[in-house]
């Protein structure tokens, strides 16, 4: 074969990966019954090799090496969606869930102590999670707004180590792979304080790895728990527990309900909320540090974390959303200004399983009290994201990025 036959074969060959990896199945999600789009919810493509979630407006986009025959929708209250993608095109979908209402002859309750169902779950969080240490792709978004105005937005595509679940978080990490950041000029919406969150979010408040969070001795005592009725995830029934602080301490607690498997206890779901009441104890749980004179009210704290259980019964962490919300004024100003962070982490590919799986090391990787704005440089590349898969920005989002750009090449 002559060198000009083998320049073209391998520029086909290059062409072909390119195009191959560029396969991308988009659309909006929707509720068949009421028409409203259905946010948050679970895509998956054939194999499990791709995932994202639907944003807030119910649209996703999911982008693979291989156009998949199918896509797999989950989301908490709905029957498990098989959307074909054999015929027609694979953008632009309208996919319609059903909602999975559960009867009262449908429900088989084992147990109907719910403080004895966490701690049950919490025993079985070796067999139910995984056992060897786990490389996975992830994406990170972080927002924060000035009232109802965007002031920052960060991206990066990440990736998070997680050791095996009968061990500790302490050697779980996250590293930076290609991270952006756009922020407002304005000297007003600088944001000086400096929160609990980041990249290494995840980390923290995965409640079957870091019972410290949440499920842990000491905390579990404080509280008081109530069976909620039944849903369906998955296409598998969920006890639904909620709790809620009882005694007081010297730490915040939280509100919330725990989602678990009735067949496998295997915690699914948790939503949570923090205890401000007492505002003191939870400005020292989301604060790192702020400026002196500066006055820091928190007003509100949720978490939501996603599990996902495989073929093999394996559960893993697939989602999570951090949001708060918060009071900032100087001394001397009249009016304090309001101020919401949002941060969002979705899987999107698991790398590494057992010894391969390394841990992340250098400059670029995370210690539990960094903030993504201690590694990340702004930079602007219009193919940033390539073949990774993102959570769809909504429309306001992306009208703030645009203005953020312009406001920064200014």
């Amino acid at each position: 074969m002559t060198k000009r036959k083998l320049f073209i074969t391998a520029t086909l060959l290059m062409v072909t990966l390119i195009v191959s990896a560029q396969s991308v199945v988009s659309g909006v999600v929707i509720d068949r019954q009421t028409g409203r789009t259905l946010s948050h919810v679970s895509v998956t493509a054939q194999g499990g090799k791709a995932h994202t979630v639907t944003n807030d407006e119910g649209r996703f986009v999911l982008k693979t090496q291989r156009k998949p025959e199918y896509v797999q929708l989950s989301h908490i209250g709905y029957k498990t969606r098989r959307q074909s993608l054999d015929e027609g095109t694979s953008t632009n979908l309208r996919i319609m869930m059903t909602a999975n209402t559960v009867g009262l002859h449908e429900v088989i309750i084992t147990r109907n102590d719910p403080e004895e169902i966490v701690r049950a779950a919490m025993e079985r969080i070796e067999q139910n999670y995984p056992d060897r240490p786990e490389l996975v792709r992830c994406f990170y978004r972080e927002t924060a707004r000035k009232g109802s105005r965007f002031i920052s937005v960060a991206e990066a595509v990440t990736d998070m180590y997680k050791s095996a679940y009968n061990r500790g978080p302490e050697r779980d990490a996250v590293a930076i792979l290609k991270g952006r950041r756009l922020m407002s000029m304005k000297a007003k919406d600088t944001l000086g304080v400096k929160i609990q969150g980041g990249p290494v979010m995840p980390l923290m408040v995965d409640v079957a790895k870091n019972p410290a969070y949440l499920l842990n001795e000491e905390g579990l005592g404080k509280y008081a728990f109530h069976m909620e009725m039944p849903v369906v995830i998955d296409d598998r029934l969920q006890f639904v527990v909620s709790l809620e602080p009882q005694a007081a301490t010297l730490f915040p607690l939280m509100y919330g309900k725990l989602y678990i498997d009735q067949e496998t206890l295997a915690f699914t779901r948790a939503e949570l909320q923090l205890d401000v009441h007492d505002w003191r104890s939870a400005s020292e749980y989301m604060l790192v540090r702020k400026p002196f004179g500066l006055h820091f009210r928190p007003k509100e704290l949720q978490v939501t974390v996603v599990y996902e259980t495989d073929v093999d019964g394996i559960t893993r962490m697939s989602y999570v959303r951090n949001e708060m919300r918060f009071n900032c004024d100087w001394k001397r100003r009249l009016f304090a200004s309001p101020f919401t962070t949002v941060s969002e982490m979705v899987v999107t590919d698991r790398r590494q399983i057992g010894d391969e799986a390394k841990r992340p090391k250098g400059r670029n990787s995370f210690g539990i009290r960094d903030r993504f704005y201690d590694k990340v440089e702004y930079f602007e590349d219009p193919d940033f994201w390539a073949d990774y898969n993102i959570i769809e920005p909504t429309e306001s989002l992306q009208n703030a990025i645009g203005k953020l750009k312009k406001k920064v090449k200014k």
